[in-house]
């Protein structure tokens, strides 16, 4: 009996042992595709722990609540969204190039399938109270990405950077809204277009600064 019973163990699959860097990817990749398809405020704590595969203590251990769970996929989202604008504008040519890289970057997220409007502005617009984790995060990753704009529109129109960084990251902000109540065909499709026009202006406002 006990040799039967230690070749029966020996058959048994070891038990899948992950860090814990895999068990936060699991819940974050879950929490991502279920909000994604409906809301956060439309799923519950049961259904995602059910959907990772993981027991409830486990994800319980690693995300202490509902709200500390969403604000760690919106930061997650907005290191992942800074992280490919960091890439893109360290391909441009030049700061001009860059800020209309990040235009047309929202133009491809806009017009890709299954786009369902800004994420940052979808799910922190849940949560009334300022302070709640996906308010805070949605904030920061706002602030992120208009310090970069701001950078490279002072790089790009020196003295006027500032107004120029407002009115690209309007126009960001404009597209993903508008794009997705009315489509990637309605206004947020002139983004690109108005974006260099301004860009063009704010030059021109800067050569004329210079040149007084």
């Amino acid at each position: 009996m006990t040799a039967a019973l230690s070749l029966a163990d020996a058959d048994s699959p070891a038990p899948v042992r992950r860090s814990r860097a895999e068990r936060e990817a699991i819940v974050l990749d879950t929490a991502e595709r279920l909000f994604a398809a409906r809301s956060s405020r439309s799923v519950g704590m049961d259904e995602l722990v059910r959907e990772t595969g993981l027991g409830k203590m486990t994800v319980y251990r690693l995300f202490k609540s509902k709200d500390e769970l969403v604000g760690a996929y919106l930061a997650r989202k907005a290191a992942t969204v800074l992280g490919h604008i960091d890439e893109l504008l360290h391909l441009a040519p030049d700061p001009r190039a860059a800020l209309l890289a990040v235009v047309d970057s929202v133009q491809a997220d806009v017009t890709r399938a299954g786009f369902r409007g800004c994420p940052f502005t979808n799910v922190s617009s849940e949560y009334d109270d300022p302070q709640h984790p996906a308010r805070s995060a949605a904030a920061d990753y706002k602030f992120e990405l208009h310090a970069r704009l701001e950078r490279l529109a002072e790089e790009v129109a020196p003295g006027v950077g500032e107004d120029l960084a407002a009115q690209v990251h309007l126009i960001v902000d404009g597209m993903y809204l508008s794009g997705g109540l009315l489509g990637p065909d309605g206004p947020a499709s002139h983004g690109r277009d108005l974006a260099e026009r301004l860009i063009d202006i704010a030059t021109a406002r800067s050569a004329a600064g210079d040149a007084a």
